[in-house]
């Protein structure tokens, strides 16, 4: 048993931490998940156990992505990036038309012959951070002409957030954050920057206001601004989420206590961190909190360590990417922010936004293995000089 293990252990490359992260994440997402599927699996008539089983299932085909993806040279993924760019547009139109409608929201396509769908919004994710990495690595040396470099990085960037914030406002949002933050390290200068910032501006001014969701995202502002000014069934969400948290106290109700899992839409998904929190009280909270803050560390020491622009662009573009989508989802749950459908990266029931995820880990993991490689390198050349 120990020699298996072992066997599986030299196997994988990257940071251990990382690996350690995902396992931990995957347990606690275990454990949330099939405390608050209950209501979820009485109304499709299963027993909790049997979404329990998918979930997992969906788990392990994740870590097998991700130990794909971190065999791969992560030089690979800059040739990658086009192709995902070039599927990602057109994707994301065939979305807003022909896409599955959920809460007035076209997010979703089928995958055929398989049953499962996923949001585009996944995919985009990746070919657009990728393909920053790359462009902003390979034009170094002119990053700041405006037909060869700004024109291409502003029109990807700008074009992607507006396909996706017509139906998905909140990733949007953190995309383009995330743009921006690898524009600063790719050394655009501050002007073009603004001007980026400013198209953004203009566009989310658009969407807000005129998008076939405004409705929705004006009410979800509203309300999050003023929520002594709304009905009870507009505050119905962030209500029992608070609550949720507010009894869980510092131990919270113990595993598979909570009683908000009854009340709350999405207690399994965008705001299963507030079950988590009562179930498990401030500790358990902070510890998630905990989690992924250490995660962002171990990849910002990726970054800084990497040997190539490329490497380490990616690794931050994926890392900010994650980091702030978790600390997105835990601040809609305890009442920082409006109500959005961000779930929690390998922690929510997400079916196939698992898997990407789980890519992205692979893809950090494969510039970390990068860094491993040369050094181990070095030390047996010694070894054999001595």
């Amino acid at each position: 048993m120990n020699s298996r293990i072992s066997n599986i252990l030299n196997r994988t490359k990257g940071d251990r931490w990382i690996w350690l992260i995902v396992i931990l994440l995957s347990m606690i997402s275990l454990l949330a998940v099939y405390s608050s599927t209950g209501t979820l699996a009485y109304k499709r008539g299963v027993g909790a156990e049997s979404i329990l089983m998918k979930h997992l299932a969906m788990i392990v085909g994740g870590i097998a992505l991700m130990y794909i993806s971190h065999k791969l040279d992560y030089r690979y993924y800059a040739g990658i990036s086009k192709v995902l760019m070039i599927a990602t547009i057109p994707l994301l139109l065939y979305t807003l038309v022909f896409g599955s409608h959920v809460n007035d929201a076209s997010r979703w396509i089928a995958i055929p012959g398989t049953g499962l769908s996923f949001q585009t919004s996944d995919l985009a994710k990746l070919a657009l951070i990728t393909y920053l990495a790359r462009t902003l690595s390979r034009k170094q040396e002119n990053i700041k002409d405006v037909k060869q470099s700004f024109i291409p990085i502003m029109g990807s960037v700008c074009v992607v957030f507006i396909l996706i914030a017509l139906a998905n406002l909140s990733t949007a949002l953190m995309l383009f954050g995330v743009s921006i933050l690898l524009l600063i390290i790719g050394r655009i200068s501050i002007k073009q920057i603004a001007v980026v910032c400013l198209a953004g501006a203009v566009l989310l001014a658009g969407v807000v206001f005129l998008g076939p969701r405004r409705t929705t995202y004006i009410s979800r502002i509203h309300t999050f601004m003023h929520p002594e000014k709304v009905s009870s069934d507009k505050s119905f969400q962030s209500d029992h989420s608070k609550i949720a948290i507010a009894t869980g106290g510092i131990l919270g109700k113990g595993p598979g206590n909570s009683t908000e899992r009854n009340f709350l839409p999405d207690s399994f998904s965008d705001e299963i961190y507030a079950i988590i929190v009562e179930e498990y009280g401030l500790i358990g909270g902070f510890a998630l909190v905990g989690i992924y803050l250490f995660l962002l560390y171990r990849c910002i020491k990726i970054v800084t360590k990497a040997p190539k622009a490329f490497g380490a662009l990616l690794a931050a573009g994926l890392s900010f990417s994650l980091t702030i989508q978790a600390f997105a989802n835990m601040a809609v749950a305890v009442g920082l922010g409006p109500v959005t459908g961000v779930p929690l990266p390998l922690v929510s029931m997400g079916g196939t936004s698992i898997l990407f995820t789980s890519v992205a880990f692979g893809i950090i993991l494969s510039v970390s293995r990068d860094i491993e490689e040369p050094k181990k390198i070095i030390v047996g050349e010694i070894t054999e000089v001595a």
